[in-house]
């Protein structure tokens, strides 16, 4: 691995990326690659020229001023922006940029008419429904109240009906019955819809877990988002490589300082480590300020010359401390891969979610600005 000069980098692998969207495309119906919250650490720009160098007529984010940001870039194929508050400026941009925007009340309807109106634009729509994840989407008590005054602004020619959607709850869990339920529901929704009149020639309710593992959930289109990255969508699916997904990001750091310690030195804030004999620790820059989490102190371990060592104490805002052994070979400037593809020995963002507590999806999405994006095309073995 080349060496760089900078404390850290986050190396992205788009090769990873294309192979992980054309993994997703077997599934048989059109999928839209999700770049909401900075491609999930990835870097949006980068990620979507990527996807559709590799054929994704579909992007999705969830705010408005994201698709403002890929527009901005140069981005000019179908995108859709599902997640704005009432007033958001960027709404009536949008709309001039030609993106396609989601509604899921009555109040974002008649919001999106009035921009409509105001940009002289057929406003391009996909209506939400809730199925039962119970966050945003129209509830099922106003399902003909919204599709009544959604047809009425089709009829007036101030919308287009593009989309029927909705999300899973528990498609990382194959065994939940939820979804079968909430796929009943949504082709309730689309029934009562047609039923106006409408039917729109994109419905879609896969998300990653759902594209992987349940066909009787793919509609006319499916969101991707984690598995894109090469990140599992959840454990009972299986890991990345069991998946047959390559994880793009290689999180790289470079030792700081090398030193002895004597038996009894607490290391880190709290001293909660502390030496029960002589041994060699290892200053790595990175710390939660960086995105890495701070849950996994004294759990985590990275990889350094090849053997793992693990983290010692609290992971502090900037900096954490790692175990070298009693005898060490490290030197500072010697890499530290913090987590990668695993094909090395070194840990994966799976890894760092179990010592976290959490998920893939949260490890490489919180990875801060102040790591530098690295971007490689490296096929995979």
């Amino acid at each position: 691995m080349t060496v760089s000069l900078s404390r850290a980098r986050a190396q992205v692998n788009l090769s990873a990326i294309a192979r992980n969207y054309r993994r997703l495309t077997a599934c048989g119906v059109p999928v839209m690659g999700v770049v909401k919250a900075d491609a999930y650490g990835h870097g949006a720009v980068e990620v979507a020229r990527a996807l559709r160098a590799d054929g994704a007529d579909w992007l999705g984010v969830a705010l408005l001023s994201e698709a403002v940001q890929l527009r901005a870039a140069g981005d000019r194929g179908r995108m859709l922006a599902w997640l704005w508050a009432p007033g958001d400026p960027a709404l009536l941009e949008c709309l001039e940029l030609d993106v396609d925007v989601s509604v899921s009340s009555e109040e974002t309807l008649a919001e999106v008419v009035a921009a409509a109106v105001q940009s002289e634009r057929r406003a391009r729509v996909h209506i939400k429904v809730d199925t039962g994840l119970n966050r945003n989407g129209v509830a099922r008590s106003e399902w003909t109240r919204v599709f009544q005054a959604a047809e009425r602004a089709q009829q007036d020619g101030v919308i287009d009906i593009v989309g029927l959607w909705s999300h899973l709850a528990s498609a990382d869990d194959p065994s939940d019955a939820s979804n079968a339920e909430q796929r009943q529901v949504f082709r309730d929704a689309c029934d009562i819809l047609a039923s106006f009149g409408v039917e729109p020639p994109i419905r879609h309710l896969a998300n990653s877990g759902a594209t992987l593992n349940q066909p009787e959930s793919l509609f006319d289109l499916a969101r991707a988002g984690i598995a894109v990255y090469g990140v599992s969508p959840g454990e009972g699916l299986g890991s990345s490589a069991e998946l047959g997904l390559v994880p793009a990001m290689t999180l790289v750091a470079r030792l700081a300082h090398v030193k002895h310690i004597d038996p009894g030195a607490r290391v880190s804030y709290g001293g909660t480590w502390v030496a029960s004999e002589p041994t060699w620790i290892g200053l790595v820059p990175v710390g939660y300020g960086d995105g890495v989490p701070r849950a996994a102190s004294s759990r985590a371990e990275v990889l350094i010359g090849g053997r793992r060592c693990r983290v010692l104490g609290v992971i502090a805002m900037d900096q954490m401390v790692v175990d070298l052994g009693p005898e060490t070979e490290s030197r500072p400037g010697d890499d530290v891969i913090v987590f990668g593809t695993g094909d090395r020995g070194e840990p994966t963002a799976a890894d760092w979610a179990r010592w976290s507590d959490t998920i893939g999806y949260e490890i490489v999405t919180r990875i801060s600005p102040r790591i530098p994006r690295h971007y490689v095309t490296v096929e995979a073995d």
